[in-house]
């Protein structure tokens, strides 16, 4: 499978729900969803299945902005950590 990326707005918040396998080359669609977002900005990752670094980095970034990461499976979230811990 690959990305799958749906969006849904209301007057107040934007939640992006990224489903299937997220690489490298899938940023920039992401990167153009997320600008065209209102201020309170959610990324849904409950149905995300696999990552790479380059995307594990990517989602660490949106985290330190504000970005929300709702349902996020241990294993990205401990790669996130791992990945920000190196960059100190």
């Amino acid at each position: 499978m690959i990305l799958k990326i749906e969006k849904h707005s209301d007057s107040h918040s934007t939640t992006i729900r990224l489903i299937g396998r997220m690489h490298r080359e899938h940023l920039e669609e992401l990167k153009a969803q997320l600008k065209d977002s209102r201020p309170r900005l959610a990324l849904d990752l409950s149905e995300l299945r696999l990552v790479d670094v380059d995307v594990v980095r990517f989602l660490g970034d949106c985290r330190r902005e504000g970005v929300e990461l709702l349902h996020c499976s241990p294993y990205i979230r401990d790669w996130i950590r791992r990945e920000q811990d190196r960059e100190k």
